[in-house]
């Protein structure tokens, strides 16, 4: 969480090369291997807009993909607070904590994918939530910068326990413990 690159803006990418491929490629098996349901480019050390994506629907159904310099639209998030057991998210970039926060309940996203195609997606629920909770990573947002006061001065606590939120300080998915 300390990392610059997760506090600033990613920069667009402007052609899909082979080191652009092969980056997807080691964001999926990170993703896969934390396990995580998406996984933003900035997340990995690099400060580029692209992100990926992997979940299962209640029937089981796979969604999985990359996007490429995307666009967000959203409808308002309902007012209120968020609800503890619906509305909970966690982080790979703070990981093993879960917070609630309200989010939009559909969006829409555009972009391009690994071979320059357009994509539209048009999606609610948690699927909506990923959208915008990888998105906020290309602006150099953490979902925790979003939190109530109450449980943005926890997610501090618990940075400073674990000797988070300094440049450097990281942890490998499936290599590392995050209790140690």
């Amino acid at each position: 969480m300390g990392d610059p690159v997760l506090h600033s803006v990613a920069a667009p990418v402007d052609e899909v090369t082979d080191d652009i491929r092969t980056l997807v490629a080691d964001m999926f098996e990170t993703m896969d291997t934390a396990p995580g349901v998406g996984l933003a480019a900035p997340q990995v050390g690099v400060g580029l807009r692209i992100y990926t994506y992997s979940y299962q629907d209640d029937e089981g159904q796979p969604w999985r993909g990359v996007l490429i310099n995307p666009e967000l639209w959203m409808s308002p998030p309902e007012p209120g607070s968020p609800d503890p057991d619906d509305e909970s998210e966690g982080c790979l970039s703070f990981p093993g904590e879960r917070f609630p926060l309200r989010r939009a309940d559909a969006v829409l996203v555009t972009g391009t994918d690994l071979e320059g195609a357009p994509v539209e997606i048009r999606v609610d629920g948690w699927r909506a939530r990923i959208m915008q909770h990888e998105f906020d990573h290309l602006n150099g947002i953490l979902y925790i910068d979003r939190l109530s006061d109450s449980d943005w001065k926890t997610t501090q606590k618990i940075a400073r326990k674990r000797g988070w939120g300094k440049p450097g300080h990281s942890w490998m998915p499936g290599v590392d413990d995050l209790d140690a």
